[in-house]
């Protein structure tokens, strides 16, 4: 039997909730497979810098250095909470920013998918899903501006001024871009790569680079493209992407905005991949509005532990098995309140039922054996 320590990171606003349906779901996994997973809890967030004083702690620094894998809940508090928190202890400053330096997570991918049987979740009309969305984003996650050297103060002319750096060197953009171009060959061997370089000489040296690495991957097809063109594109004609390469802020803009093509953060997982470890979460955020009533779908969460299921512990078979599991009970016209309307034709049902449903649904699927 494998065995495998997960660090849980359940985090703030909604994130204990979804975070319950994401452990049922590891939990028939063990059933299934000859596999076992030591689930460890740490506190991370807000919820952390609350009891410790630290958003990311002595104390879950040491479970996640242990750990195979890390399963991260959603942190942050609302504008007006997040203001009892000093600015650099506010947890995406004081822990996720931290963690991803600390383990050099610079691969994050972000599926962005929509089956035609689904299009009704999403804003755009039918004939612009088409037969359905299916994109991977692969977003840079420890560099440029939100990783640059910062500086705020009074200028000479006594105005407050603010200067950040957007920083990248070769090393740091031809592993992501590696990352991308083996990702494309293994699906439809194209690669969008989403830049700036009409402005910015970041985008220059990446385009450089990107040239280089092209080399090495001649089955796959690279067509360039600004980011606003881009981020046009995915409310025009999603469907003309599959596999799409970008920088860090590029990256989480246009992942947030396919949320929005596809009708909410909440059907959004991610994996954010170092050489040595990797941790999972939503893309969404803590939701701290809805928190507490039991109305936020989990999708995001089980989602990634899917995708850690593939990526971290080579079991794709039980992977898609588990999203397959998801879809069904949408697909049975099932739906939580965060994602639909009362009248939009869906019965409605709480977090915990979605949670219940899908480990039924994946209850009845052929058992298949770890890697």
């Amino acid at each position: 039997m494998k065995n495998y320590k997960i660090a849980v990171l359940a985090g703030d606003g909604i994130g204990p909730e979804i975070t319950r349906e994401a452990i049922k779901v590891l939990k028939l996994i063990e059933e299934r497979n000859d596999v076992s997973f030591e689930l460890m809890p740490a506190a991370f967030g807000a919820c952390a810098y609350f009891e410790f004083g630290d958003a990311f702690p002595q104390s879950t620094i040491d479970i996640c250095d242990q750990a195979d894998a890390i399963l991260k809940g959603p942190i942050g508090l609302s504008h007006e909470q997040s203001k009892t928190i000093p600015i650099d202890k506010q947890p995406e400053r004081g822990a996720l920013l931290p963690m991803r330096r600390r383990y050099n997570t610079y691969a994050n991918f972000r599926p962005v998918f929509l089956p035609k049987a689904l299009a009704h979740f999403s804003p755009l009309k039918p004939e612009i899903i088409g037969e359905g969305i299916d994109i991977i984003m692969v977003r840079e996650l420890v560099g440029g501006l939100y990783f640059g050297s910062k500086e705020t103060g009074i200028n000479e002319q006594g105005l407050r001024y603010v200067k950040e750096t957007l920083e990248y060197d070769e090393h740091q953009i031809s592993q992501i871009l590696h990352q991308a171009f083996k990702l494309a060959q293994k699906r439809k061997k194209v690669l969008h790569n989403i830049h700036k370089s009409n402005v910015l000489k970041s985008s220059v040296l990446w385009n450089e680079i990107l040239d280089e690495v092209a080399k090495e991957y001649p089955e796959v097809e690279v067509i360039h493209q600004l980011v606003d063109s881009a981020a046009t594109n995915l409310c025009l004609k999603p469907t003309q992407f599959d596999v799409m390469v970008m920088e860090n802020m590029f990256g989480d803009i246009l992942s947030d905005q396919g949320g929005g093509i596809l009708g909410s953060l909440g059907l959004m997982p991610s994996a954010c991949i170092g050489d040595e470890k990797a941790y999972y979460e939503p893309s969404h955020g803590s939701a701290p509005d809805i928190a507490g009533k039991n109305i936020a779908n989990p999708y995001s969460m089980i989602g990634s532990v899917a995708m850690m299921l593939e990526n971290s512990f080579d079991m794709a078979a039980e992977a898609k098995n588990v999203w397959d599991a998801m879809q069904g009970v949408f697909g049975d016209g099932y739906s939580t309140a965060d994602l639909s309307k009362p009248g939009s034709g869906v019965t409605m049902i709480s977090t915990e039922q979605f949670g219940d449903k899908v480990v039924e649904k994946l209850r009845q699927m052929p058992r298949v054996s770890a890697a």
